[in-house]
């Protein structure tokens, strides 16, 4: 049985799917409470830090809350135990509870927020809105014998490597002779000490993105039957995936805007929404952001969007968005939940093969608005 996983262990796979460096430099992401450095048995995730979801947490026995929205998002000049943060604090430190959160990194990341968001609604053609970077992307050679070459491939292939489009598993091999002499003090698997051994080795060279590299090293060394295994990393200058601000793309068929605003209230489980735009309109081409994205109108516009889906609308970028012919639907800030699930089966699928965690997605109620 494997030891119980650490806070750092789970948060460092956990970037490897939304790093930090994605964020926004006005955005407050990672550690806000508690230690990384402590054993985590229960998870929760959840998309705010307030009162009632941190009961919840001590309720079930949680170590760890990953959250969307972060706790500490406005400087804190003091922390009043009689006021609702505080309290929140106090709580978290109290029972030994480390908070942790990924915002506009998550919104950024692929498969985060925005992604899901666009396949709650089954958009095709997906790219960015507003495109910030590339992915950069590292070229990794490894020498193995060839008894472990297919064992080797699968497994950083598993970890993030050889990802080509919508291609896996992209390798290429060379056979060869690899030599080597064992030192005193070592334990070969092939060959002795102090002897020149020759093997059939293969040469594995793949491309890995450089945000994914720690993991896919790590799985490197996992699979390796060598002591010490021989590789080599080089800087690459390929282009990797767009990465970027919200998503734009098509429906399989044109709907009126109605028609799409009943679609976003059944996808995203709200139970009512504002819109901008004539209710009979034809729509197919959706540019979407989670979260406030009001500033992004024009950006939705130029990009060809026949609607624009987000939150936190104001009255007067309404006006300006009606005016320049661009449908918006408002379903709320709250739809970003779509995202605590995968994040849970995230966590599940990359952290806990031995079952000895337990994740929960919170249950309780952040929504601040309430509809009649």
């Amino acid at each position: 049985m494997q030891q119980t996983l650490t806070a750092q262990e789970i948060i460092r796979k956990f970037e490897q799917w939304s790093p930090k460096h994605l964020a926004f430099d006005w955005d407050n992401v990672g550690l806000q409470v508690g230690s990384l450095n402590k054993p985590v048995k229960n998870i929760m995730v959840t998309l705010d830090v307030l009162e009632n979801v941190v009961d919840e947490a001590i309720e079930k026995g949680v170590d760890l809350i990953i959250a969307h929205h972060p706790l500490l998002f406005v400087k804190l000049n003091q922390i009043n135990f009689d006021t609702p943060k505080g309290r929140v604090v106090k709580k978290l430190i109290q029972h030994d509870i480390t908070v942790y959160a990924a915002h506009t990194n998550l919104d950024v990341a692929k498969g985060g927020v925005n992604d899901v968001m666009a396949e709650a609604l089954q958009l095709e053609e997906v790219r960015p809105l507003l495109e910030t970077g590339k992915e950069d992307l590292v070229k990794l050679t490894v020498f193995v014998p060839e008894s472990h070459a297919d064992l080797l491939r699968d497994a950083i292939s598993e970890a993030g490597a050889g990802h080509i489009g919508n291609y896996s598993h992209c390798t290429f091999q060379l056979s060869g002779e690899g030599t080597f002499k064992p030192q005193d003090g070592t334990n070969p698997y092939i060959g002795q000490a102090g002897e020149l051994e020759k093997v059939s080795e293969k040469r594995v060279e793949t491309i890995v993105p450089k945000a994914k590299l720690s993991v896919v090293l790590q799985a490197m060394e996992n699979a390796h039957p060598y002591e010490e295994v021989a590789y080599d990393l080089y800087p690459l200058l390929n282009e990797g995936e767009s990465q970027g601000v919200g998503r734009i793309g098509l429906l399989p068929n044109p709907v009126t805007l109605k028609e799409l605003c009943e679609h976003v209230k059944e996808e995203y489980s709200v139970p009512s929404l504002r819109f901008v735009g004539d209710e009979n309109k034809k729509v197919q081409k959706v540019a979407l952001l989670g979260g406030s994205g009001e500033k992004y109108i024009h950006q939705a516009k130029r990009n060809g969007a026949d609607v624009y889906i987000t939150g936190d609308m104001t009255f007067h970028m309404a006006q300006d968005a009606d005016e320049m012919g661009l449908s918006v639907i408002d379903p709320g800030h709250h739809v970003e939940k779509l995202v605590c699930p995968v994040i849970g089966e995230f966590i599940e699928r990359e952290c806990n093969q031995d079952q000895q965690l337990k994740v929960f997605i919170s249950e309780a109620d952040t929504e601040p608005f309430k509809f009649v």
